[in-house]
């Protein structure tokens, strides 16, 4: 059987995880949410007291690591060494740590393997930075999200305000998200890019409701060809 593999890119704030979810959602596919697997890599290492990048230390975590994730009606669920931390990954310091255990090349070549072998026994969507580039550079559809560092910024604003933080400042968000911006672009590792067979989305102006459409129907567009 030959599944269908969904590979969404975009920098920080062009709504990939809420659309995704809901196209996912939508479609009846699985939401691979690669974020939580380098949560739950870095749980592991803080719980076994690394919380620096040290590669031999990490390459030794690894090598005696016992990692898996299942689909469970749709839902991703992590495992390490078979204890299920979905849950336990979703803390303040996990997140802390999480962007700088990130940059570690063991850490990212051993999360690929379980992200391409997912591709390979679902019907997945994938979202992040270099999904297109790098992940699954072989998927049946490509889709780069962006929007205006303005609207960007305003969107993070309101994310705040909904979270009942009040005062944020939206010249400071902006500036956070240009620093992220050009943090993804030149990074050593898997820079963030837009592949030349990638379909851009510019969703300044659209509503979330319509760049779900547009998606869904570029993806049934392949799944019927």
């Amino acid at each position: 059987m030959k599944y269908m593999s969904v590979a969404v890119d975009g920098p920080a704030g062009s709504g990939k995880s809420t659309i995704t979810k809901m196209v996912a959602e939508k479609l009846g596919y699985n939401y691979v949410d690669t974020g939580a697997m380098y949560r739950a890599l870095t749980f592991n290492f803080l719980k076994n007291g690394l919380n620096e990048l040290n590669e031999e230390k990490i390459k030794f975590l690894l090598s005696n690591l016992k990692f898996n994730v299942k689909f469970i009606d749709r839902k991703q669920h992590v495992y390490i060494n078979e204890e299920d931390v979905s849950e336990k990954i979703r803390t303040a310091e996990v997140s802390k740590f999480t962007s700088l255990f990130a940059k570690s090349p063991a850490v990212r070549e051993f999360l690929i393997d379980t992200q391409r072998n997912l591709a390979e026994s679902n019907n997945i969507i994938m979202d992040g930075r270099d999904i297109a580039s790098v992940v699954l550079p072989n998927a049946d559809v490509k889709i780069f999200l962006t929007a205006s560092v303005e609207e960007r910024a305003r969107r993070r604003v309101l994310d705040f305000e909904n979270q009942g933080l009040t005062n944020v400042d939206y010249e400071k968000v902006k500036e956070e998200i240009k620093a992220r911006d050009y943090q993804d672009e030149n990074r050593d590792i898997a820079p963030l890019i837009k592949v030349e067979s990638a379909i851009l989305i510019d969703t300044t102006s659209l509503t979330i409701d319509q760049v779900v459409d547009e998606m869904i129907k570029l993806i049934k567009c392949k799944e019927n060809f």
